[in-house]
């Protein structure tokens, strides 16, 4: 069977996938291909463009309280050209809906990677 290297079912090849992931798409290559699909059909199905879509997907992990999707969702807007500043406002619209906790919570969690990533 031909090994497929999970980079190559992903919109975006630049952002290596985190351990987790990874493996299960080098593993079951078939359920990351029908996922990648799922996303790229939701993707457009509306009238978003891309940098609005990535920042309402911050905001769904956000709200969602997953550090892995915030953090996917920032690696990606970065390769995208968000900047850290665009980013952090997603979090700081979080306050009023979500709470001060979680809030910076979610701002700790975009930071993990883009002070990483400008060091």
């Amino acid at each position: 069977m031909t090994q497929i290297r999970p980079s190559e079912l992903t919109d975006a090849p630049e952002v290596r996938l985190p351990g987790a992931a990874g493996g299960v798409a080098r593993d079951k290559p078939e359920l990351w291909e029908a996922f990648q699909r799922l996303g790229a059909a939701a993707s457009d199905a509306g009238p978003l463009d891309e940098r609005t879509r990535r920042l309402v997907n911050l905001a769904l992990a956000i709200g969602a309280d997953s550090e892995g999707a915030t953090h996917s969702h920032c690696r990606r807007g970065l390769t995208e050209g968000l900047t850290p500043e665009e980013l952090e406002h997603v979090a700081y619209l979080a306050i009023t809906t979500l709470g001060w906790p979680r809030a910076i919570r979610a701002l700790t969690w975009i930071r993990d990677v883009t002070r990483r990533d400008s060091a």
